[in-house]
């Protein structure tokens, strides 16, 4: 409509500048002659965004190494007293959390662990996010959450390995001027490696993570598909596994059962372990040796590679990045991971399927992933139309 130009012209002057700043975070350090380039832009809309950027209180510029002849360019780098991420992971039996800068670096990094009880949880959370937000007052601009959990128009609808079913989470910055995001941490996961990991660069990614059950995201251009209420992903809920099995999500047959420690003991005719990430591990290290033990990873990482398959041949990325559990097991059957991998795809594939690649983040993906999406949100245009708009 007419009356939307004059606000889509406002957010479009900052279009070039919010491209500026998502470069900064995918390459920490680049020089402003690179970012023109990378950005198709003359050196002078470079300097000039830059300035702009600069009397945000965004960016800073420092000199660059001088290597060879020429005028040196500059360093863009976040403004020291810029604004900041607090991004949160919550897993199954702990926490994590950092501060992250514009360059997409972590900073004052904090754990705990937990009992699952939501209420003691949150109210540690809410703490946390009290604390960061006196201590980098005025600076602190979104608190960015990742959750072992299914989320829905940006609520906690379930999250069955923590043993809980719909969460209110906005207490967590009630009462504070803080943007709250919440995403599920495999998705998020799988935002890190297509921005900065072992997927970087591909234009459609496969993410799948193996912690407790298995989660994953399809990233196309850096951007998950989640579908229309932002619980799509959830892979570990498709029925490939046995229909006489019933998940605690409540659906028969998840895919989850299959892959995790939890299947590992059922395989050995051993009762579910309570930490199903800390048994799958001590399993896997005694399989050499242990026959029965040894069946049943490679049971468990057929399962897995055969599901892969399914979803290849579903999606057709370019590129599989695997983390958490997926990684070892994938190690301790490589052949029988191979084989199952290979014989799940359509045939036309099978000259050239998609590389699987172990992921970069290993560990922190879930993190990085939060601290991305919440730069994401603080860089927008809108974000920086209304901070100028603010700044006078």
């Amino acid at each position: 409509m007419a009356s939307d130009r004059p606000e889509r012209a406002r957010y479009a002057r900052w279009h070039a500048a919010a491209e500026m700043l998502a470069l900064v975070r995918r390459r920490p350090n680049i020089t402003r002659a690179a970012a023109a380039r990378e950005l198709n832009l003359s050196s002078g809309s470079a300097l000039e965004i830059s300035r702009r950027l600069r009397d945000l209180g965004l960016l800073s510029d420092s000199p660059a190494a001088v290597r060879g002849p020429g005028r040196p360019s500059t360093v863009l780098q976040p403004h020291p007293h810029g604004p900041l991420v607090l991004a949160i992971e919550l897993r199954h039996e702990d926490w994590r959390c950092a501060v992250a800068t514009l360059d997409g670096h972590l900073h004052d990094r904090q754990s705990g662990r937990h009992e699952s009880d939501p209420e003691p949880v949150l109210a540690d959370l809410r703490h946390v996010i009290d604390r960061a937000h006196r201590r980098y007052s005025g600076r602190l601009r979104a608190v960015s959450l990742a959750v072992a959990g299914t989320v829905r128009h940006d609520e906690l609808v379930q999250a069955s390995t923590l043993g809980w079913g719909t969460v209110d989470l906005s207490g967590l910055t009630a009462g504070t001027d803080l943007a709250f995001l919440v995403g599920n941490d495999a998705t998020l996961a799988g935002v890190a490696e297509t921005r900065t990991g072992a997927a970087a660069g591909a234009r459609t990614a496969l993410h799948l993570t193996v912690e407790v059950g298995i989660g994953g995201a399809l990233i196309v251009d850096g951007i998950p598909l989640t579908g229309a209420g932002g619980a799509g992903g959830e892979y570990g809920h498709v029925p490939f596994g046995d229909r006489a099995l019933r998940c605690p999500c409540g659906a028969n047959g998840c895919w989850d059962l299959e892959v995790d420690g939890r299947a590992i003991a059922r395989h050995l005719g051993e009762p579910a372990p309570p930490d199903p990430r800390a048994y799958a591990h001590h399993v896997l290290l005694r399989a050499k040796g242990d026959p029965p033990a040894e069946r049943a990873v490679v049971t468990v990482a057929t399962a897995l590679a055969a599901g892969i398959a399914g979803l290849v041949n579903a999606h057709d990325p370019d590129v599989i990045t695997l983390g958490g559990l997926a990684v070892p097991l994938r190690a301790a059957a490589a052949t029988e991971f191979e084989v199952a991998y290979i014989s799940g795809l359509m045939a036309f594939r099978r000259d050239q399927p998609p590389p699987v690649l172990d992921a970069a983040h290993l560990g922190g993906g879930a993190l990085y992933g939060a601290a991305a999406v919440g730069l994401d949100h603080i860089t927008s245009e809108v974000a920086l139309a209304d901070r100028a708009e603010r700044s006078g």
